[in-house]
C-alpha cells in the first residue's frame, strides 16, 4: 500500500478535509483515479465528491465502469451533481460509459442532459456498437481557408479551450465539407498575414462513423497519427476521434483476441478477471473443454484401432507423446502467427496464399530438422532401425500437416466470416491430434510391416 493512499485513507476516516483536499492537489489524475478504484465503500464515493468539477471530470473517465456506476448511483438524490457530472464530461467518455447501461437506465440519465449535450448523445449513441461513431467527439476547432493566420490564432484562443485536441487545425468550406487538416505547429510558425489556403495541400486521411474501431486502430498506426477527423459520405466534418480512445480499443482487442485464443470469448470476460462470476466463467468456459473432451475420446480411437500395431510394436507408446506435443505446439506457433497477421492487416486476401506457402515451407523445413533428430534418438535408444524411421518420417509428416492445418484454418474460418481466434485453441489442437495419431501409426504400420 502506497504512503499517499494510507495517508489519504487516515484522512478520509478522520474527515480531515482540508489536509484531504491538500493531499489531492499533489497526486496527478491517474494516481487519484487508482486510489478511488481501491478505497471501500463508501469512502470512494466521498472522495470524488470533494474533486474539483473540472477535475472530476478527468477521473471520471480513468475509473472501471462500475466505479463510475456507483458514483453515478450515489448522485441519484442530488440532481445538480449528477446533471453537472453528465454535462462535464467530454462526449466520447460519455458515450463510453452509457453504452454499457441498461437501455431504460440510459434513457433516463439521458433526461439529466442540457439541449446541446443531450442531442450529441444521442446522435453517438445513434452508430453501431464497436463502431467510430461511438467513440467520436465533436469538440475540434475548425476553420475556413479564408482565415488568416492571425485570425486562425484568435478564433484557437476563443474556441479551443473544449476542443478535445490542438494538435490539427481542420479547414472546411462553407458547407462544413472537410478539405485539408494543419498541423498546429505551421500556424504558430507562418507569418500573422498569410492565409490558412497558403498552408493547405488538400491532403488529409479520415475515418468514416460507421467504421470497424479494430481497423480504425490500422489507420492510426500507419498513418502515426494522433486524432483523424470523422467524415460522413458526403465529406462533412461530424467530429474527431483521438489516439487515448483508439488505445482503449485496442487493449480491449487485445484482451478479447487472448480469451478467444483460450476459448473463453464472451461479453462478461471483457470484465476484471476478479469481476467475472465464477458461475459465468464455468459457462463460458466447459462448452469448449466438452469438445475438446470428445476430441481426446476421438483421438484414443484412433489408438485403438491400431491396437494391434501397438501390441506388437509396444514401443510405439512411447513416442505418442512426442508426436503429439511437437504437431500440436508447431500448429499453434503457426496459427497465433497467421491469427495475428490477419488482425494486423499484414494477411489479406491478396497475400494469403504466398503466407500460408511461407509458412509450410518453414514447418517442412523444422519438421526434417526434428524428424533426423529423433529418429536418432529413437534407433539408438531402442537399437531398431526402422523404429527410428517409422518415428522419424512420423514426425516430419505430422509438422508439416500440423504446420498446413495451421495456416489453412484461420485463413479459410476469416474467409467464411467466422473469427479465427475462437477455433484456434481447442479444435485445432484436437484437430491436430487426431491427425498426429493417424500419420503417426500409418506411417510404422507401413515402414516396419506390421
Amino acid at each position: 500500500m502506497t504512503n499517499f493512499y494510507s495517508e489519504l485513507l487516515d484522512f478520509l476516516q478522520k474527515k480531515d478535509l482540508n489536509s484531504l483536499r491538500q493531499k489531492l492537489k499533489e497526486l496527478d489524475s491517474f494516481q487519484i483515479a487508482a486510489t478511488i478504484e481501491d478505497l471501500p465503500k463508501p469512502n470512494d464515493v466521498f472522495l470524488f465528491r470533494l474533486l474539483p468539477r473540472e477535475l472530476a471530470k478527468e477521473i471520471f473517465k480513468h475509473l472501471s465502469h462500475d466505479k463510475q456506476e456507483e458514483i453515478v448511483e450515489s448522485f441519484a438524490k442530488n440532481l445538480g451533481e449528477i446533471t453537472n457530472l453528465l454535462n462535464d464530461l467530454d462526449p466520447d467518455d460519455r458515450t463510453a460509459f452509457l453504452e454499457e447501461l441498461p437501455g431504460e437506465v440510459t434513457q433516463k440519465l439521458l433526461q439529466y442532459l442540457s439541449e446541446h449535450e443531450r442531442s450529441i448523445a444521442i446522435k453517438l449513441l445513434g452508430y453501431p456498437e464497436d463502431s467510430i461513431g461511438r467513440l467520436m467527439t465533436p469538440e475540434y476547432v475548425s476553420v475556413k481557408p479564408s482565415f488568416t493566420i492571425a485570425k486562425t490564432l484568435d478564433h484557437i484562443r476563443k474556441f479551443g479551450q473544449d476542443s478535445e485536441t490542438l494538435n490539427n487545425i481542420y479547414v472546411v468550406d462553407d458547407s462544413q465539407v472537410l478539405i485539408d487538416e494543419i498541423r498546429i505547429k505551421e500556424i504558430i510558425l507562418a507569418s500573422p498575414e498569410k492565409l490558412i489556403s497558403d498552408l493547405m495541400d488538400y491532403r488529409f486521411v479520415a475515418l468514416r462513423p460507421d467504421e470497424d474501431q479494430e481497423r480504425a486502430i490500422r489507420t492510426f498506426s500507419d498513418y502515426d497519427r494522433v486524432a483523424l477527423p470523422v467524415v460522413d459520405t458526403n465529406g462533412i466534418l461530424l467530429g474527431i476521434v483521438t489516439i487515448d480512445d483508439m488505445m482503449d480499443v485496442a487493449e480491449e482487442e487485445t484482451t478479447e483476441d487472448f480469451h478467444k485464443m483460450a476459448a473463453v470469448s464472451g461479453k462478461a470476460m471483457r470484465d476484471k478477471l476478479l469481476q467475472v462470476s465464477v458461475p459465468n466463467a464455468i459457462r463460458l468456459r466447459l462448452p469448449w473443454l466438452i469438445i475438446t473432451l470428445f476430441g481426446g475420446m476421438l483421438a484414443g480411437g484412433v489408438i485403438q484401432i491400431f491396437e494391434e500395431a501397438l501390441s506388437a510394436v509396444i514401443v510405439l507408446a512411447m513416442f505418442i507423446p512426442v508426436i503429439m506435443d511437437m504437431g500440436g505446439d508447431i500448429g499453434i506457433q503457426t496459427s497465433t502467427i497467421v491469427i495475428r497477421g490477419l488482425a494486423t492487416g499484414d494477411i489479406n486476401r491478396k497475400n494469403a496464399a504466398k503466407c500460408m506457402m511461407r509458412e509450410i515451407r518453414i514447418g517442412i523445413s523444422m519438421g526434417v530438422i526434428c524428424g533426423i533428430v529423433v529418429g536418432i534418438a529413437g534407433q539408438i535408444w531402442q537399437g531398431v532401425p526402422m523404429l527410428g524411421v517409422a518415428v522419424g518420417s512420423a514426425m516430419i509428416a505430422t509438422i508439416t500437416v500440423a504446420t498446413f492445418l495451421g495456416a489453412l484454418l484461420p485463413v479459410l474460418f476469416n474467409r467464411i466470416g467466422v473469427d479465427p481466434a475462437v477455433v484456434s485453441g481447442p479444435l485445432i489442437t484436437t484437430i491436430k491430434d487426431i491427425t498426429g495419431l493417424l500419420i503417426y501409426f500409418t506411417i510404422a504400420s507401413l515402414v516396419m510391416g506390421i
